[in-house]
Order: C-alpha cells, then sequence, then structure tokens
C-alpha cells in the first residue's frame, strides 16, 4: 500500500469500528440521521470518497450527541471494548477543532477507559498521577509528567469531598461544581496530556466518594427503618422525599431495595437521588425524636429472633450493600440541573 491508501485504510477500519456504536446511539435517543450507507454495506476497501463521507457521517453525529447521551449509553452497553473507547478517545482527541462537548465527552472517555482497564479492587491511595499516566499510555502516549500549579487545587477539592459524612455534605456544599469551574477554566490547556491524565485521576476518585457516600446513605436509610420498628414506629412523614405523610415503614424499605438496584447500575437518574437525601434526612430525624421519647418496642418475629441470635453467634452483622469499584454518574438534581460527580454538565 501507499502511505495514502494505507491511511486510507486505518480511517476506514476505524469507522466501522465506531459506526455500530454510533447506530446504536442513534436508535436509542432517536437522533435523526440518515444511516451511511457504505459503512451500512460494510465495504472492505471503499474508494476515498466514501471514507470521507463517513467521517463526516460521524462528525455530523457528534455534533448531535450530548454527553450525557454518550454517558448512559457506554455505561449499560456490552457493545464497548479496550480498542472500542480507544478509538473513540482517539476519534474527539484527533478533532482540529473541539468544542465544549467535546472536551466534557473526552474527559468522561478518559474515566471510562480507565476504569475499564484498571483492577476491579484498585485502592484510592494507588491511583496516582503516575499509575493514571501509564493506564492510559495507550490513548495520549508516553510524555514528561509535570503536574503545573493550575492544576494543585484538584487535590483540595478531592480532599474536601473526601471529608463529607452524607450525600447532602457534597451535593450542597458546592465541591462538584468547583471541579466543573476547574475544567472550564483551563480552556484548551485541557487537552495537554498532563492535564488529562490530572482530571482523570480526579474524576475517578470523585466517583468513587460519590458513590461510597450515597451507598452509605442507603444503608443509614435501612438500618434506621429497622430501629425505629423496633421502638414501634410503623409510619413516618416523608412529604419532603416526595412521598405521603404516613407512609408505612415496610413501604419504605421496600423502595429501598429497588433503589440499591437501581443505583448499582452504571447509570442513576437524579430524581430518586434527591429523594434518597430527603429520606435520609427523615429517618434520621426520626431516629433523634424517638431516641429521647421512644415507643413501646415491638415483639420480634421468629424468624427476626433466629437471625439476631445467629448474627450474636457469627459476629457482627454483613454490610448490606457495598460500593462496587465501577462508577457511575448522577444526571440531575432535584431542580433539574444536569451535573454529574465526575464535574461535567
Amino acid at each position: 500500500m501507499t502511505p495514502q491508501l494505507s491511511e486510507l485504510a486505518e480511517e476506514w477500519r476505524k469507522a466501522r469500528l465506531l459506526y455500530p456504536l454510533y447506530a446504536a446511539l442513534a436508535r436509542e435517543f432517536v437522533i435523526e440521521l440518515p444511516p451511511c450507507g457504505d459503512l451500512e454495506a460494510e465495504i472492505d476497501a471503499p474508494p476515498q470518497e466514501s471514507v470521507e463521507a463517513a467521517q463526516q457521517w460521524l462528525l455530523d453525529m457528534d455534533d448531535r450527541i450530548q454527553v450525557h447521551q454518550l454517558r448512559q449509553f457506554l455505561q449499560t452497553t456490552s457493545l464497548t471494548s479496550d480498542e472500542g473507547l480507544r478509538t473513540l478517545l482517539a476519534h474527539h482527541l484527533g478533532k482540529q477543532q473541539r468544542s465544549d462537548s467535546d472536551r466534557d465527552k473526552v474527559d468522561f472517555l478518559l474515566v471510562q477507559y480507565f476504569s475499564h482497564c484498571a483492577p476491579s479492587r484498585l485502592e484510592d491511595a494507588d491511583v496516582d498521577l503516575d499509575y493514571v499516566a501509564q493506564v492510559l499510555e495507550p490513548v495520549l502516549g508516553s510524555f514528561e509528567l509535570s503536574i503545573p500549579d493550575w492544576l494543585k487545587p484538584l487535590d483540595e477539592v478531592l480532599q474536601a469531598a473526601s471529608d463529607c459524612a452524607k450525600l447532602s455534605d457534597l451535593l450542597g456544599s458546592g465541591i462538584l461544581e468547583k471541579g466543573r469551574k476547574l475544567k472550564v477554566g483551563c480552556g484548551e490547556d485541557f487537552f495537554q496530556p498532563t492535564a488529562m491524565v490530572a482530571f482523570t485521576r480526579f474524576s475517578f476518585l470523585m466517583r468513587r466518594v460519590f458513590f461510597r457516600l450515597l451507598h452509605q446513605d442507603l444503608n443509614a436509610i435501612v438500618d434506621g427503618l429497622r430501629q425505629l420498628e423496633q421502638r414501634g414506629v410503623r409510619s413516618l412523614d416523608c412529604r419532603r422525599a416526595q412521598f405521603s405523610a404516613d407512609e408505612p415503614t415496610s413501604r419504605l424499605r421496600m423502595i429501598c431495595q429497588s433503589w440499591k438496584v437501581m443505583f448499582h447500575a452504571e447509570y442513576s437518574s437524579g430524581q430518586p437521588l434527591r429523594m434518597l437525601v430527603d429520606m435520609r434526612s427523615v429517618v434520621d430525624s426520626a431516629l433523634a425524636r424517638t431516641a429521647k421519647s421512644p415507643g413501646k418496642p415491638a415483639p420480634a418475629a421468629p424468624r427476626a429472633k433466629a437471625a439476631a441470635a445467629k448474627a450474636t453467634a457469627q459476629g457482627p452483622e454483613i454490610v448490606e450493600f457495598e460500593v462496587s469499584s465501577g462508577s457511575s454518574d448522577w444526571e440531575q438534581d432535584g431542580a433539574g440541573q444536569k451535573t454529574d460527580p465526575d464535574g461535567n454538565a
């Protein structure tokens, strides 16, 4: 092959690899763009005009795909692979002109690729800049890692997030917005390899903090409902969390179980998240109130007595819902403002 033919063949290979992802995205989100005929036909050796038409089709799709759609799709589809994510990243990084949307997509794709390649049991302390750069080397290449001063506030934001005791602390503190401002404020410097490594580490660890707090809140609600029932409480005023003024605790426990399934997925919507935060507040308030004037404890059922005896014999109770190393994003707060723990809009 001549160099030009070799380059065309490589571009065509990449386009054929990306086309199933983009076509599936178009179907899922009803993006109205006619399919690319030559890519549909899976031609092996197309002319230059077909390669250029395929590249333009991908760019037209990029203009229509929103970052939250890409995030939701890639975190729920089985169509992605290491090679697919690398190709998608190379596609966005190779653009001559990049928009704010391209920056947010690259930011998400870098974290997604890192999460895909990193070991599932990776400890937070092991996620240093050198390790992140090593994992991202197939995408960003090798380079000298020297962190400029304008990136150092990322560690301060991470520390502030780690100090949060509850999810409401994180959401109400403006920490997520600080991370967002750092990304937006650096402009085109975001695409420097060192900056992309630093932001990938930041977003990956921020996701972990976010979901660790989320799952802690879920466990606290379930444990709190159990304690309230032991104190004779059978219903709660949950209007603050958009439920009824006399919501049975048994139904609340069922709702929490459904939330556990929902938030265990790689993608979660924001309205249930806001309800969860408010439910934690309702349960905490009820626990404080009943601790001062507890009601008559409800008699334990035979099965509950047996379980309690078994737990006493075996030691501490097993945590009901652990945080998986996989991460996901929350899309909207209660006011409909789109955001996520990575700090993207």
